[in-house]
């Protein structure tokens, strides 16, 4: 099944300057930021989630940047975490590196995230893109928390994340058989946002993180934040937090121009003010 809208452009990126473990541009009011591990399948140790975290922090507090967009390659968005980093450290070594403390400053980006996702996800590879608020998959992507196959389990949210994703019966079949998730399956169990052709998922990508970005960048960050909210709340209290958010937008210029420009039959000129 392929969902949403195509585009012709190139399916690839164009270069990027910074030779490092992320690759980052940015195209108008979008950051762009690509895996760069390719040897090892865009393997997440934590030196490359660290870059990570940092250029998504220093981007959420740069007023010129409206949406972040993560990419991998065709092949892979990220085959897992690094297991060679891992394999003979021990309990104590693991609690005191704490490496997840990294991804939680991911989960703190307020701006829209939105992966292009083609190739392998899987592992820590699959948790990342959870983090992520829109996903766009090739045909080709592939999906699973395979960590039940080298003796352990999730660790970066797979298990809560997926759960909540896909529901108990899938999730449970994914984490502790470790099979893998088709793109046609992962779209059907709402895992992901749409699924495009191989050769566009990049620039289909790019093509919604651009529409994201000519919104009012503030009730972007808001909306996003009342969404998440229903995954931590009861459904009374995400209720009542929403209405919050709902009367605050009425303080911000972007409202006032967002519904004078509907009432005057014109395109709006939001300043994320």
């Amino acid at each position: 099944m392929t969902t949403g809208t195509t585009s012709a452009t190139t399916t690839e990126p164009k270069p990027m300057t910074d030779a490092s473990l992320i690759l980052t541009e940015t195209d108008g009011a979008v950051g762009i930021i690509r895996l760069n591990r390719p040897k090892v399948l865009n393997a997440l140790n934590p030196e490359l989630m660290s870059m990570l975290a940092a250029q998504c922090e220093a981007w959420d507090k740069d007023p010129a940047i409206h949406v972040i967009l993560i990419a991998g390659s065709e092949r892979a968005w990220a085959a897992g975490a690094d297991i060679g980093d891992m394999a003979e450290r021990s309990a104590i070594e693991m609690y005191e590196r704490d490496q997840f403390a990294t991804w939680e400053r991911i989960k703190r980006v307020k701006k829209p995230l939105v992966a292009a996702v083609s190739g392998w996800a899987l592992g820590g590879g699959c948790e990342l893109m959870m983090h992520c608020d829109i996903v766009i998959a090739s045909e080709t992507a592939q999906f699973g928390q395979p960590e039940i196959n080298i003796g352990v389990m999730p660790g970066a949210g797979g298990t809560q994340r997926l759960s909540r994703a896909v529901g108990k019966a899938i999730a449970m079949d994914v984490i502790l058989s470790g099979r893998f998730l088709s793109a046609d399956e992962a779209y059907r169990f709402g895992l992901v946002s749409r699924v495009v052709p191989t050769e566009h998922y990049y620039s289909e990508a790019l093509k919604v993180a651009h529409a994201l970005a000519k919104k009012s960048s503030i009730a972007l960050r808001l909306a996003k934040e009342g969404v998440l909210k229903a995954f931590e709340t009861t459904l009374s209290e995400g209720l009542e937090y929403e209405r919050k958010l709902f009367y605050m937008l009425f303080a911000t210029e972007d409202q006032k121009e967002g519904m004078r420009a509907f009432v005057e039959k014109r395109r709006p000129d939001f300043k994320g003010r």
